[in-house]
C-alpha cells in the first residue's frame, strides 16, 4: 500500500486543500488500485475528505500521511467514524522533520473487531478494576476472582487499581492478564517519550504524574500534558493490556499483524511506519484509544520535550465532542 515516489511528500502540500490534493491524478490512481473498486474509492475519499474538513488539526497534516493512514484503516475494514473508536487519525508534529504527520492510531474497538473476525476467538474482553472489585490473581495458575460493582455511578468514582483483559478461543483455551495501575504508570514511563512517571527538567520541565492527577501544575502548561496517557490513561492502559495479551498469547490473523504493526505510527510514502514512541513487546509503540484528538510532538535530542501544539487546538476532545464535530 505504499504511496508511490510521486506522491512524495511536497514542501507546498499543505497549501492546497486537501479536497483538492486528494483529486490529484497520482492519489487517484493510488486509492483506485488500492481498494480496487471505483465506488469503494468514491465513498472513501467522500468520507476521509468529510473527516479533514471537520478536524482542523487534521489540515495541517502532510496529505500523503493522512491517505496512506485512512487506506490502511479501510483495507482493514475498519470504520473511520471517531464514534465507532475503531481507529484514529492524530495529528503529529514532528519538530525534528519539521512537518506534520497523521498517526494511525488502533482504538480498543479496532482490536476487538479485528479479533472476532479472525474467527478464533469465542470471547475477548479488556476493563479498568476499581477499587474493592479484585479479589485474587494467581498468574501461576492463571486465575482471577474478580467482584464487577453494578452501581455505576458508584463505580465511577472509584479509584482505578489495575486493568484486565481476556480471551477464550473456540478451541477451549484461555488466557487472563492482570496489572496493577503501578505497573501500567512504569510502563507508560518507560514506552511513552510524552509520559513521565516522575517530575522532568530541562526547558520545557513537567510535574510529576501524581501531581498532575491531584491538579498540582501550572495551567498554562497544560499543553505539556496532552498526551493520551496524561488524558485518558485508563482508555490507555485497557488498550495495553488487550494488546499485550493478544500479542504474545494470541492467535493472530493477517489482518491483525498487519494492524499490530502499523499501530501508534506515521505510515510514510514507501509504506514503512515510524513510530511515534519506543516500541513495546508487540512491534509498535503505545497508544491506545485513544477515543481523542491530540497535537503530539517528536522528542529533540538533548531536550527531549516537545513544544505547544497548534494554538487553535485543544489539547483534548472527549467522545462526545468528537462525534458532534463528526456530525
Amino acid at each position: 500500500m505504499a504511496v508511490q515516489n510521486t506522491l512524495a511528500t511536497r514542501s507546498n502540500e499543505k497549501k492546497v486543500p486537501f479536497s483538492v490534493a486528494i483529486s490529484s491524478v497520482g492519489y487517484k490512481k493510488l486509492i483506485n488500485s488500492t481498494l480496487g473498486d471505483p465506488k469503494k474509492a468514491e465513498r472513501f475519499v467522500a468520507a476521509i475528505t468529510s473527516a479533514v474538513a471537520t478536524t482542523p488539526a487534521l489540515q495541517e497534516c502532510e496529505v500523503s500521511s493522512i491517505v496512506s493512514g485512512a487506506l490502511l484503516g479501510e483495507t482493514l475494514n475498519l470504520s473511520p467514524s471517531p464514534q465507532l473508536g475503531n481507529y484514529y487519525l492524530v495529528p503529529f508534529k514532528n519538530k525534528n522533520a519539521g512537518t506534520t504527520n497523521a498517526q494511525f492510531v488502533l482504538g480498543v474497538k479496532g482490536y476487538k473487531q479485528l479479533a472476532i473476525r479472525s474467527g478464533q476467538y469465542k470471547k475477548i474482553n479488556a476493563m479498568e478494576i476499581k477499587e474493592g472489585e479484585l479479589i485474587r490473581y494467581n498468574p501461576f495458575d492463571d486465575e482471577i476472582e474478580l467482584q464487577y460493582i453494578e452501581d455505576e455511578d458508584l463505580r465511577d468514582s472509584l479509584p482505578t487499581i489495575g486493568y484486565y483483559a481476556m480471551f477464550e478461543l473456540h478451541n477451549g483455551f484461555k488466557k487472563v492478564l492482570y496489572w496493577s495501575k503501578e505497573k501500567m504508570i512504569c510502563h507508560a514511563d518507560k514506552f511513552s517519550a510524552a509520559f513521565s512517571k516522575e517530575a522532568t527538567k530541562g526547558r520545557y520541565p513537567k510535574v510529576s504524574y501524581a501531581d498532575f492527577c491531584a491538579g498540582k501544575y501550572d495551567k498554562k502548561d497544560a499543553w505539556l500534558y496532552s498526551s493520551f496517557w496524561y488524558q485518558n490513561f485508563d482508555e490507555m492502559g485497557v488498550k495495553t493490556m488487550i494488546r499485550q495479551l493478544l500479542s504474545k498469547w494470541g492467535i493472530l490473523s493477517i489482518e491483525m499483524e498487519k494492524a499490530f504493526s502499523a499501530d501508534g505510527g506515521v505510515i510514510s510514502t514507501s509504506g514503512e511506519v515510524d513510530y511515534v514512541d519506543a516500541p513495546d513487546a508487540a512491534p509498535q509503540p503505545e497508544p491506545v484509544p485513544v477515543t481523542a484528538e491530540i497535537v503530539q510532538e517528536a522528542p529533540q535530542q538533548p531536550d527531549p520535550m516537545p513544544e505547544p501544539p497548534m494554538s487553535e487546538e485543544p489539547p483534548f476532545v472527549d467522545d462526545d465532542e468528537f462525534a458532534a464535530l463528526m456530525g
